[in-house]
């Protein structure tokens, strides 16, 4: 399994030297944090900000939830020392390729990160060891009422 936050991230520190994570709503930012830590991407984290805003918003007509997250994103740039944006919410993944345009900076969403990340690993023929820790289990012997 390849989380989508884990994909991004990695894909992120590829192609630029630190990257910032914006997201919808500030009560998310610990979790991110929290997954940069797990992931072994903290050094490459900049920031987490949130722009305060519900992932549902993103689908009203006339909103303003586009340019709200173009804004926290270009503070992000301004801000935070990083040179591409990840995108921490997959309400967001149909923005991706506008925002970067706009900002011109790498912009990762996660949904396609993973998605693509994936398809590689099934293209190479590659998939989980199955040596030492990952290694299947010994076989049991069946003890008890069976």
């Amino acid at each position: 399994v390849i989380g989508i936050a884990e994909a991004a991230m990695h894909l992120a520190s590829m192609v630029g030297t630190r990257f910032s994570v914006v997201t919808t709503l500030g009560r998310t930012m610990g979790q991110a944090w929290h997954l940069a830590e797990i992931y072994g991407m903290e050094r490459f984290c900049a920031n987490v900000r949130a722009c305060e805003l519900p992932v549902l918003e993103l689908e009203v007509p006339g909103s303003n939830a586009r340019e709200r997250i173009i804004d926290e994103c270009r503070r992000a740039l301004a801000e935070d020392g990083c040179d591409a944006i990840v995108l921490g919410c997959a309400g967001m993944a149909d923005l991706c390729e506008h925002i970067g345009q706009v900002l011109g900076v790498p912009v990762i969403d996660g949904v396609a990160a993973a998605t693509t990340l994936v398809e590689s690993l099934v293209t190479l023929r590659l998939a989980t060891s199955k040596h030492g820790e990952l290694a299947r289990p010994l076989p049991k012997a069946m003890a008890g009422a069976l």
